[in-house]
């Protein structure tokens, strides 16, 4: 199945999952999962030292309230930040919210973006927004203190089409289906298939997910950051895992993802 029929799968729910990061489901959900099995728990300091690059997308709603909008990755270096584009696009690319009405939120500090130096990952000719191109990539204002270490430059080089594998995943802005503020969860991927937009991969994977979500870092047993998390089907239902029906989808972190990432460390601001 290509990503573009995924993403007539997956649309409804990217739009849904947009706007609920800055205005939140009309009536709050507490301790459901996405499947019958919940693994999830509460994330600690110590494995805050172990992500260092977790963060939170904060938005201002159109009512004017501030709420968590999404999880953010400080990466690679110490004001740039990787989050889903579709926390400001809808899926035919039509801006939502500015990013300007964002800022994002890592240690106790708050960090304001540069609204003339985003980059989406689709491409100019495209004309919407597929699972393997929901990225952007935003500059800070203002960089970290050297005490804020930004997460090392994912790669997934290294990762196979087809066979899953165990991962963590990490999503410091919670979810809306937990009363955890940032939880953590051993799951799995259970297929990575071929390549599309962008020569990036889908991975679909059984992690426990809720609005808010999206963001999440997918990291492999050895610690690495692998894939950033996109988007569920049939939320809180707790319905099994199916690989073709009911699955977490997330992007690898390679193709032009990677590239755009390095280039952008590589040539600082």
């Amino acid at each position: 199945m290509s990503d573009r029929m995924v993403f007539g799968l997956f649309g409804a729910y990217l739009l849904t999952l947009g706007a609920a990061g800055f205005e939140g489901p009309k009536a709050p959900i507490v301790d459901i999962a996405l499947y019958p099995q919940d693994g999830r728990r509460l994330m600690t300091d110590a494995d805050l030292a172990r992500f260092p690059g977790a963060g939170v997308l904060m938005c201002y709603s159109d009512f004017g309230a501030l709420e968590r909008g999404a999880a953010a990755w400080l990466i690679g270096a110490h004001d740039l930040v990787v989050v889903n584009a579709h926390n400001f696009v809808d899926s035919k690319l039509v801006p939502t919210h500015p990013v300007t009405n964002c800022f994002f939120r890592i240690a106790g500090g708050d960090y304001y973006f540069d609204g003339d130096n985003v980059r989406f990952g689709a491409a100019v000719e495209s004309k919407g927004l597929h699972i393997t191109d929901d990225w952007a990539l935003l500059r800070l204002l203002q960089p970290t203190p050297d005490n804020v270490k930004p997460q090392p430059i994912p790669d997934a080089s290294n990762i196979i089409t087809g066979p899953g594998m165990k991962v963590t995943m990490v999503a410091p802005a919670g979810h809306s289906n937990t009363r955890l503020p940032a939880t953590i969860e051993l799951c799995e991927i259970h297929r990575i298939d071929e390549p599309s937009e962008g020569h990036v991969r889908r991975a679909r994977h059984d992690c426990n997910d809720g609005y808010g979500g999206s963001g999440s870092g997918l990291f492999s047993e050895d610690g690495r950051l692998i894939a950033m998390h996109s988007a569920s089907l049939d939320m809180n239902l707790q319905r099994p895992f199916d690989i073709e029906t009911h699955y977490g989808s997330a992007m690898l972190f390679e193709g032009d993802l990677a590239k755009a990432i390095r280039a952008a460390v590589e040539t600082p601001r």
